[in-house]
């Protein structure tokens, strides 16, 4: 081929291109900013750079998607996709056997008695001797907790329960039914989940907020989840 004739680059997309590239990197801070805030309710074995990375990878995609004549903010469009691909990544993370479910079943049952009469959660040693079990394991028991813990309220019945929550109630009614308990529970519990789940606030800017403590707190969102699968018949106990 004469390389006269060599295809020349197209002007348009290069500069398309360009201003695609100069969209990621105008809001690469927001995404480091998402991610440490993310971390700050997970366990110390999740790294943030890996959920940096998962973000801005989303955000190329995104910005190759992006059009701009149809959304007028490029965070306000992605925000949530990159969210979104943090909690995909969180949710490959899941390697919870049914022995490994049971055994958070029981860890979670301890904590909550063991907060309803000291007021704070106990340590992994005392958990070891109560369920007679190896401390690495209960530690690992608490990180996957940790981890479930930051997905919506539905996920985390269908990851805990082991079964496939919407064969059991269609998500319309899940969520009707979650609504329904939030209501039977006091204004400020009700704000204590609206700031976790919606707000996205860790334990300890929540325990500020409303000058409660953060094992209080957690104790409530425990509660939650109790009287959700107790009502779905997937807890017993």
């Amino acid at each position: 081929m004469n390389p006269t004739l060599k295809k020349q680059p197209n002007p348009y997309s290069q500069n398309l291109k360009k201003e695609q590239d100069e969209l990621v990197l105008q809001y690469l801070p927001a995404v480091r900013a998402m991610a440490y805030r993310l971390r700050e309710r997970l366990p110390s074995s999740v790294d943030v750079n890996d959920l940096i990375s998962i973000g801005t990878e989303e955000m190329i995609k995104l910005s190759r998607r992006y059009d701009k004549e149809q959304n007028d903010s490029f965070w306000g469009y992605g925000k949530k996709r990159v969210y979104g691909a943090m909690l995909d990544f969180l949710r490959s993370l899941d390697t919870m056997s049914r022995s490994n479910r049971r055994l958070i079943k029981l860890v979670d049952q301890e904590i909550t008695a063991y907060l309803g009469e000291h007021g704070e959660e106990p340590d992994d040693a005392y958990l070891a001797k109560i369920l007679n079990e190896d401390i690495e394991k209960i530690a690992e028991a608490r990180n996957s907790a940790m981890i479930v813990s930051v997905m919506s309220l539905n996920e985390q019945i269908t990851v805990l329960s082991g079964e496939d929550t919407a064969q059991k109630v269609e998500k319309d009614q899940l969520l009707e039914m979650v609504h329904a308990i939030l209501a039977t529970f006091g204004e400020r519990e009700q704000m204590i989940i609206q700031l976790y789940y919606f707000e996205e606030l860790n334990l300890k800017e929540i325990s500020e907020i409303l000058e409660i403590s953060e094992s209080r707190i957690s104790q409530i969102h425990k509660k939650l989840l109790a009287k959700i699968k107790e009502r779905l018949g997937l807890y017993h106990g």
